[in-house]
């Protein structure tokens, strides 16, 4: 896990959802897998008065596999997780674990203070604790 982080406020392009041109000629889930590119994990997101927590669901990525950045107003969390695959001989019966190069953004409901962050990785499951400015420690 790398960590970076930037004095800078976020900005992101928020998409609404993909238009498809032929909406009734992909009825299947199975090829909008196939073809969509980054993904978002699942993520919790809390305050108690002097932190703001969030915590990612990561199963399967590995601690070097990922880079969180701090900004001003946001964190954004970046990597890809890579599942091993079978060989030539293999179907898929099923295919619903996300892989692939993912993205998510969250945006901080308080300011916080960027030498307070403490991130721990267990079991699948990134948590990130970020002390809000202005609390005690």
């Amino acid at each position: 896990m790398r960590y970076r982080r930037s004095e800078f406020r976020y900005a992101a392009v928020i998409k609404t959802g993909q238009v498809w041109l032929h909406a009734d000629a992909w009825p299947s889930d199975r090829l909008r897998l196939l073809v969509q590119g980054r993904w978002a994990p699942d993520a919790d997101l809390f305050e108690t008065a002097a932190t703001v927590e969030i915590v990612i669901d990561l199963a399967g990525v590995g601690e070097d596999d990922f880079e969180i950045e701090l900004f001003a107003d946001a964190l954004v969390i970046e990597g890809r997780r890579r599942l091993a695959v079978g060989d030539d001989t293999t179907i898929y019966h099923a295919a619903g674990i996300r892989q692939g190069p993912f993205r998510l953004e969250v945006g901080l409901p308080a300011a916080v203070d960027p030498d307070r962050v403490e991130a721990r990785y267990d079991r699948g499951l990134v948590r990130i604790t970020l002390g809000k400015r202005g609390a005690s420690r």
